[in-house]
C-alpha cells in the first residue's frame, strides 16, 4: 500500500510540474505590436494566428496536466483516508 501512495505522490508531483512548464512556455510567447499606420499582410496575421494557436495549445495541455494533478491528488487522499479509518 505503501508503494501505492508512494507512486500517487510521485505523479502528482511529476504532473504539477510538467503542468507549470507548459504554462510557462505559454508565458513566454509574445506578439510583437504593430503600430496603427503599419499595413498586415498575409504573413503577418499568419504568424499572429500560429502564435495564438501554439499558445492556446499549451494552455490546453497545461490545463489537462494540472485537471489529471488533482484526480490523482484526490485519489491519494481517499486512498489515505481509507487506510485511516
Amino acid at each position: 500500500m505503501k508503494l501505492m501512495l508512494l507512486f500517487f505522490d510521485i505523479s502528482i508531483a511529476a504532473l504539477a510540474l510538467v503542468s507549470a512548464w507548459y504554462w510557462w512556455l505559454a508565458s513566454r510567447q509574445r506578439l510583437r505590436r504593430i503600430s496603427r499606420d503599419e499595413e498586415l499582410d498575409a504573413a503577418d496575421i499568419n504568424r499572429i494566428v500560429t502564435a495564438l494557436n501554439r499558445t492556446q495549445i499549451m494552455n490546453a495541455r497545461a490545463a489537462l496536466l494540472a485537471s489529471g494533478t488533482a484526480i490523482l491528488a484526490a485519489i491519494r487522499m481517499l486512498v489515505q483516508a481509507m487506510l485511516d479509518s
